[in-house]
Order: structure tokens, then C-alpha cells, then sequence
């Protein structure tokens, strides 16, 4: 978006001996996060954690249909989201997440989208991928 809120893929790492992309973020200028992520051969985005090399969230089934739903973690805990796709078009997939475990956030659902081969929708200046600018 700018020089104080971007997203870069600064390395890949291996978890559990599958192969992620490390995603830095700065956000607002001092705050960062850093996720882990890969695309399995079933097409689903999946996100994991090197001191947690055992678990695997998952982020998005981009094979799904509208009204298709899973959950994030599947173990039923506080943090469990039931995801469901609300809109699917050849170029674009959107998911809504709800928390229906939790106590006081169940039903309080938030979407998130995908572009086809631009990733996640967001109010994105410019993409740049292998150093090309695709938006």
C-alpha cells in the first residue's frame, strides 16, 4: 500500500517437511506479522507455525462451491472458525469466517476474498510479483 503497510514473501521454510512462504508484513510502520503459507495439491491455502509443526490452519479450500463449508482447525476450540464460500466466480472466491465456537464472538461473521492469481483482495496500491508490477 505504501512504505509503512506492505506485504513481501521474504523466504520459504520448511514445517513438518513441507515447503511455506514466509509473508512479512509491516503494518502502520511498527507493528509486523509474519505468517507462514503454503498451496497443497488439493488447492487448499494452508498456514502453519515452526514451533507448531504438528498444526495447520486452514485459510481458504479454493476448489469449494458456493454454500461450501469447513472449519479452519477442526478440533472445536475457541479458535475453531467454521468457513463458509459466499461468492465464487471464475476469478474471484469469497469466505466468510465465524467464530460458532466462541463464547462471545460466535456469530460475528468476517469475509475475506481471493483474486485469481493475485491473491487476497485488500486495497492493494500495486502488486508486484517476480518483480513484475501485475496491478
Amino acid at each position: 500500500m505504501d512504505a509503512q503497510n506492505y506485504t513481501e514473501i521474504q523466504d520459504t521454510m520448511r514445517i513438518d517437511g513441507k515447503l511455506y512462504y514466509k509473508f512479512y508484513s509491516l503494518i502502520g510502520g511498527d507493528a509486523v506479522s509474519t505468517t507462514y503459507l503454503r498451496i497443497d495439491e488439493n488447492n487448499q491455502l494452508l498456514e502453519s507455525w515452526p514451533e507448531s509443526k504438528s498444526k495447520e490452519y486452514v485459510r481458504a479450500k479454493f476448489n469449494s462451491n458456493t454454500g461450501d463449508s469447513f472449519f479452519t482447525l477442526s478440533d472445536h476450540s475457541a479458535n475453531d472458525y467454521k468457513v463458509t464460500v459466499t461468492e465464487k466466480s471464475d476469478d474471484k472466491i469469497t469466505f466468510s469466517f465465524d467464530m460458532i465456537y466462541h463464547e462471545n464472538l460466535g456469530g460475528n461473521p468476517h469475509t475475506v476474498t481471493y483474486l485469481k492469481g493475485l491473491g487476497l483482495q485488500d486495497d492493494w496500491k500495486s502488486i508486484k510479483i517476480d518483480g513484475k508490477i501485475v496491478k
